[in-house]
């Protein structure tokens, strides 16, 4: 069985194929700039042979097209027909209460364009580039892997807000949560490595979307995103956690409406309103090395997030075994991990200063006296989706 695992975006389309019989990933590959004026980059990768083009990609079925074209090429391709792919597979975010697998249907497109004021930066393009699917590829099932399942093992105290309570039963208001195939990777690897189904793991998923999960056994049990991914830390342009409260103040002041303040929130908060810099750690990292004080400060109100929900997750848990930092930050920045990492000996996280700097990919960089374990594990979301969806159509 085949499964293709797709990643969208509003102009872009990255996917990877795997062989699930081996789980092997036969082909990768991506198209940027769908629907622009513009040439898009369509490039891939299958086994040894590497390749890019551009051509004109006027929407994500032609992209979809595209790559099956690239992936059933006569001499470099690894597919010798579409009937080959058994299902198209997803990482979708949030359907609300339509959460779990599910193979997209009108009833799902339609609670995730009714939900797409929790999801505004990832809901419209799925739901837009999954009817053009359909439409284009009749013929092959594609599945929605809503990464709010992972969360749905969290117990109800800590999922609940206290607004009223018919808020929770009328509108689906709680705490979703998000990242649920990058943490669902993370307590199935950590049960391997450290040889313990009923492993204590707190789940750093740190990248331009951030979110952290206590996990028991590999079930979460609580996670810092909660209603929208816009909530928890702050993200790389979406402000996290922030009082609700204050946009009525600001909202005189400023003369903006709510709409406006809302936009400025998810689009020019989190790291790039903090440092004034750049959306993207790396940048605000050389930044505040050579001085800049704001920057210096989006890395230390990021760090400083990280450990109190890390020192959260501690109570929930009761402890931990191990501490994981995945995503493009937590596996890279050996910075952000010290940050975080520092003036937790209390807690019994101490950190290897030199393993910490020279880690690259999977590997533990806790000291050899640390009460609980520090790794770098590489998240691989992809093959999660890519189970799940073979383990929907095979039923």
């Amino acid at each position: 069985m085949k499964i293709l695992v797709a990643n969208l975006g509003s102009t872009s389309f990255k996917y990877r194929l795997f062989d699930m019989e081996t789980e092997q990933q036969l082909a990768r590959g991506g198209i940027d700039r769908i629907g622009e004026d513009a040439e898009s980059n369509c490039v891939v990768e299958i086994g040894s042979h590497a390749a890019k083009e551009t051509k004109h990609i006027p929407d994500h079925a032609a992209a979809v097209q595209m790559c099956l074209d690239q992936l059933m090429h006569s001499d470099t391709g690894c597919l010798s027909s579409v009937d080959e792919v058994a299902a198209i597979g997803f990482k979708a975010v949030f359907a609300g209460k339509l959460s779990g697998i599910k193979i997209v249907n009108e009833e799902l497109l339609q609670a995730m364009e009714n939900l797409a004021d929790v999801a505004p930066a990832h809901n419209p393009p799925y739901v837009r580039a999954m009817r053009q699917l359909q439409a284009s590829f009749p013929k092959i099932p594609l599945v929605a892997a809503l990464e709010t399942a992972f969360h749905e093992t969290i117990p109800e105290k800590y999922r609940i807000y206290s607004v009223p309570y018919q808020w929770t039963q009328q509108y689906e208001v709680r705490r979703w949560g998000f990242h649920g195939a990058s943490h669902r990777f993370i307590g199935t690897r950590m049960a391997e490595l450290l040889g313990k189904e009923d492993a204590k793991v707190i789940s750093c998923h740190l990248g331009g979307s951030s979110s952290i999960c206590a996990m028991l056994g590999g079930l979460s049990q609580s996670t810092s995103m909660g209603m929208t991914p816009q909530s928890g830390l702050p993200q790389n342009n979406r402000v996290g956690d922030f009082d609700p409260f204050a946009l009525r103040l600001v909202k005189r002041l400023s003369g903006k409406d709510y709409d406006e303040l809302l936009d400025e929130l998810s689009t020019q908060g989190g790291l790039l309103g903090l440092s004034g810099v750049s959306n993207d750690c790396r940048d605000i990292e050389i930044a505040a090395d050579n001085g800049n004080e704001q920057a210096q400060l989006a890395v230390d109100v990021y760090a400083a997030d990280i450990k109190k929900y890390i020192g959260q997750y501690l109570a929930v848990l009761n402890g931990a075994d191990a501490l994981v930092f995945t995503g493009g930050i937590g596996e890279n920045s050996d910075a952000i991990r010290s940050k975080v990492c520092e003036e937790m000996t209390f807690a019994g996280i101490e950190l290897d200063n030199d393993k910490n700097s020279s880690t690259r990919g999977e590997g533990k960089i806790s000291a050899d006296n640390s009460k609980i374990q520090i790794w770098i594990v590489p998240t691989n979301e992809e093959l999660v989706v890519a189970r799940q969806t073979a383990n929907l159509v095979q039923k």
